[in-house]
């Protein structure tokens, strides 16, 4: 076991392979192609290779073929048993010294009496994140206080994007397009849950939410790309649109009062299988 942490530390004591990390970590569970690693981080593919050789041996990242291509996907297990090991090992009796693996969401924050604090985060918060946004108001009601925001917003929400909305029935009235800096802030109210819906921001290196809210990557391809006429760029939306609502249908029919910080974990990041029909992809 030793000799496993110690390849795993070995691993992450660079700063290259430890980006190459951290980014499928922020990706999980999705494998995503060498090629795209590289481009996100700048990297040639002769130096991301080793990188990603390395990992692997240290068991903290997997590798599937995808026709002849190869993705890559961050061993999320590997690296909880790293961090187990050493909260074992540290702790050794002392619980206040380290956090309870267990503890649930409302364990782990002051929101015994409040809604559930969700923000989804896209790149532009024109259409995707706007789409999460209005689906979890109106399917998760009072028990959740939902935002969205973008990592570069637009000025503007896109007019397809609240096209769809608006004929779905949902209220546009409030949406707007938002920095995420805006929930940050010098003394930010806790978030519970953050969900990037591309993976362009989820790919950013940004710092770390405050109070540690369970995230997930729910990545949707951005239907503003579409071209074509409009009704063929609807199709592109109408296509997100449905996917966003059966994941949040599936993440709103969790219990989440009633679940460990892990299972509540696995719960989303299962979520991110899903297809538009509502199908594990």
């Amino acid at each position: 076991m030793e000799e496993d942490i110690i390849a795993q530390f070995s691993a992450l004591a660079h700063p290259g392979r430890l980006g190459v990390f951290r980014l499928l970590v922020r990706r999980a569970p999705d494998h995503v192609p060498a090629g795209e690693i590289a481009a996100a981080l700048n990297l040639p593919a002769s130096t991301l290779s080793p990188y990603l050789a390395q990992l692997r041996q240290a068991g903290l990242v997997t590798e599937r073929r995808h026709g002849t291509s190869r993705r890559y996907a961050a061993h999320v297990d590997g690296a909880v048993e790293m961090v187990d090991f050493l909260l074992g090992d540290c702790c050794r009796g002392r619980v206040p010294l380290c956090p309870h693996p267990g503890a649930s969401v409302r364990e782990t924050s002051d929101m015994t009496h409040r809604p559930y604090r969700v923000l989804f985060i896209c790149t532009g918060n024109s259409a995707r994140s706007i789409f999460a946004e209005a689906l979890l108001r109106d399917l998760g009601g009072d028990r959740f206080e939902v935002h969205s925001a973008g990592t570069r917003p637009q000025s503007e929400l896109n007019p397809l994007a609240v096209k769809m909305l608006a004929s779905k029935g949902h209220d546009t009235s409030t949406l707007r397009a938002k920095n995420v800096e805006e929930f940050r802030g010098a003394e930010p109210d806790p978030l519970d849950f953050v969900f990037t819906v591309c993976d362009r921001a989820a790919n950013e290196d940004c710092p770390a939410w405050a109070g540690q809210p369970v995230s997930a990557h729910w990545g949707q391809p951005d239907p503003v790309a579409a071209t074509g006429t409009e009704a063929e760029r609807m199709l592109a939306f109408q296509s997100v649109y449905g996917a966003l609502r059966n994941r949040i249908q599936a993440f709103v029919a969790l219990p989440i009062d009633s679940l460990d910080r892990a299972a509540l974990q696995r719960g989303v990041d299962d979520i991110a299988h899903l297809d538009q029909t509502g199908e594990t992809a």
